[in-house]
C-alpha cells in the first residue's frame, strides 16, 4: 500500500462478486484498494467515479463513509447531433472498416470531419463502396510521418481527436511485426505529439483493443487496471500503445505548465467486431462471407475459442460517448476504457459462425481445420465494461442476433451489386436501427430468422 494512508476500513461490496477489499485514503482525498493480500486493485478519485478496479457494485463503503460511485444516467453523454452538429473532428484510419462506419456517423450527426489515413487496404472496402470521401476532408497520410500528421492536425484546428489508425491484424503481425510497431506505437506518439502542438484540441480519444491485457485466458472478464501485455507482435504494440497514452497523459496534459497543458485523453478498448464492409483477411465475418458468396464452406481454425463478439456500432458509440464526456468534463474522466458486449453474449467462434450461417442462408455452413500451431491465438478473451457504463452511461445497444441479421443483409447487399449511394443509405438505416434502441429482427434494414442465436 502506498504511504501516508489512514482510514482503514472495509469496503462494502453487495449484490455484486463474493470479494472482499480494504479501502484506505491518503491526505490528497485519494481512496487505494487492495485484497486480501494487500496487492493494490485500484486508485479512486475522492468522489469515486472509477470502478476498474472493483466489480460492478449497488454500494461501496470505506469504514462507515458511503462511497458509492455514482451512476450516470444514459442520456448524460449520448450520442447526439445536439453536441455533435459543427465539432471539428480529426479521424485518424477514417479509410478503414471501423473508420468509414465513424465517419458515415459522425456525418448524420452534422460534424465536420478532417479523415487522415492511408488508402483502403482491401479491394473491395467500404470506404470506396460507399463513397465515403465525400464525406469529410479526406487526407491521404501515414500516422508514420510525424511532420505529416502535425501539419494535418495543426491546419485544421479540430475540437475532438480520434485515434482510430493502426495494423489491426494478429496473424500480419507476425509477418511484418517491425511495421505493426512502428504504425501502432510510433503513430499514437505522432498523433500525441501533434496534438500538443495544436491548442484547439478538447479532447482525445485513442482506440486500442481488448488484446492490450495479458490473456491467462480466466474465466472472469479484464477490467482497465488489469496488467497489460500481448504474446503476439500485435497484442504488444497495443499493450504499448497504452503505456504511451498513460505517459503522454499524465506527463503532457495532465497540468498547465511551460511543457503541458490540461487536456483530457483516454484510451478505449473494444473487443471484436463485425458489421457490413470488413473485407480484412483472417476475420471470421469477413472469411464467411467470401465463402458463402462463392459456394464454399467456411474453414475454422479455432471453433471452441470464446471472444467478446459485437456489432461494429457498439464500441463506436462508445468511442463517442468518451469523446463528449472528455470534451465536457475534461480530465476527471480521462482514462482507459473496455467497451464490449454483455456476458450472456460472448458465444463461441463456432456458435457464431452457425448463427450468421444461418442469417446467410442458401446452404451456408462451415467446418473445423487446424490453423498453424506455432501462431498463438487466444482461446478465451472477455471484457468487463462496468466502468463505462457506470461513468458514461454507455450502454450495448444491439445484441448479438440484430446485429449478425444486420451484417447479412448489408453483405448480401453489397454481393447483389447495389450502388453506393444505396450502401450508403443502409449503413445510414443500420445506424439508426441499430443505435437507437429500436433496432429489431424486424426491422427491414436488419431483417434475419428470429431467435437463431439462442437455438445454438
Amino acid at each position: 500500500m502506498p504511504a501516508g494512508l489512514r482510514d482503514h476500513g472495509q469496503a462494502d461490496l453487495r449484490e455484486g462478486p463474493s470479494c472482499t477489499f480494504i479501502g484506505s485514503r491518503d491526505r490528497h482525498g485519494k481512496i487505494f484498494f487492495s485484497d486480501v493480500e494487500g496487492l493494490p486493485v485500484q486508485v479512486w478519485q475522492q468522489d469515486c467515479t472509477c470502478m476498474s478496479g472493483l466489480p460492478q457494485a449497488s454500494r461501496v463503503s470505506v469504514g462507515n463513509v458511503d462511497m458509492t460511485p455514482p451512476v450516470m444516467n444514459a442520456t448524460t453523454f449520448a450520442v447526439s447531433a445536439e453536441f455533435w452538429s459543427g465539432k471539428r473532428v480529426f479521424l485518424t484510419g477514417h479509410t478503414g472498416f471501423k473508420g468509414s462506419w465513424m465517419l458515415h456517423w459522425l456525418d448524420l450527426l452534422g460534424a465536420t470531419v478532417r479523415g487522415f489515413a492511408l488508402p483502403p487496404d482491401t479491394t473491395p472496402s467500404m470506404f470506396t463502396q460507399t463513397e465515403a470521401g465525400r464525406l469529410c476532408d479526406h487526407v491521404i497520410g501515414d500516422v508514420r510521418d510525424a511532420a505529416a500528421l502535425r501539419a494535418a492536425v495543426v491546419d485544421f484546428k479540430p475540437d475532438i481527436v480520434i485515434h482510430m489508425a493502426a495494423q489491426p491484424l494478429v496473424r500480419r503481425s507476425y509477418r511484418d511485426p517491425a511495421a505493426t510497431v512502428a504504425t501502432n506505437v510510433m503513430g499514437t506518439v505522432n498523433l500525441l505529439e501533434a496534438v500538443r502542438a495544436c491548442d484547439s484540441v478538447g479532447s482525445v480519444v485513442i482506440v486500442t483493443t481488448d488484446k492490450c491485457y495479458v490473456n491467462n485466458e480466466w474465466a472472469f472478464a479484464y477490467r482497465e487496471n488489469d496488467r497489460l501485455g500481448g504474446k503476439d507482435p500485435y497484442s504488444a504494440s497495443k499493450a504499448c500503445t497504452e503505456i504511451i497514452t498513460q505517459s503522454w497523459r499524465d506527463s503532457f496534459f495532465a497540468v498547465d505548465t511551460p511543457l503541458s497543458r490540461r487536456l483530457p485523453v483516454a484510451s478505449a478498448r473494444a473487443g471484436n467486431v463485425f458489421g457490413g464492409g470488413d473485407y480484412s483477411e483472417d476475420r471470421l465475418i469477413p472469411d464467411a462471407v467470401r465463402a458463402f458468396t462463392s459456394g464454399n464452406p467456411l474453414v475454422i481454425r479455432a471453433p471452441a475459442a470464446v471472444r467478446p463478439w459485437q456489432h461494429c456500432l457498439d464500441p463506436i458509440a462508445g468511442y463517442l460517448y468518451l469523446a463528449r464526456a472528455c470534451f465536457e468534463d475534461g480530465t476527471d474522466l480521462a482514462a482507459a476504457y473496455n467497451f464490449g458486449p454483455s456476458a450472456d453474449q460472448m458465444p463461441s467462434v463456432g456458435d457464431l459462425a452457425t448463427v450468421f450461417a444461418d442469417q446467410w442462408g442458401d446452404g451456408a455452413t462451415w467446418q473445423h481445420q487446424p490453423g498453424d500451431a506455432h501462431l498463438k491465438e487466444a482461446g478465451l478473451l472477455l471484457l468487463d465494461s462496468s466502468l463505462a457504463q457506470r461513468t458514461l452511461g454507455w450502454r450495448q445497444a444491439s445484441d448479438l442476433q440484430t446485429g449478425l441479421a444486420a451484417t447479412a443483409v448489408w453483405y448480401r447487399a453489397a454481393a447483389a451489386g447495389a450502388s453506393p449511394a444505396k450502401l450508403a443509405d443502409l449503413t445510414r438505416a443500420q445506424i439508426a436501427d441499430l443505435t437507437d434502441g429500436a433496432g429489431s429482427a424486424t426491422s427491414s434494414h436488419i431483417q434475419g430468422p428470429a431467435d437463431a442465436l439462442s437455438s445454438h
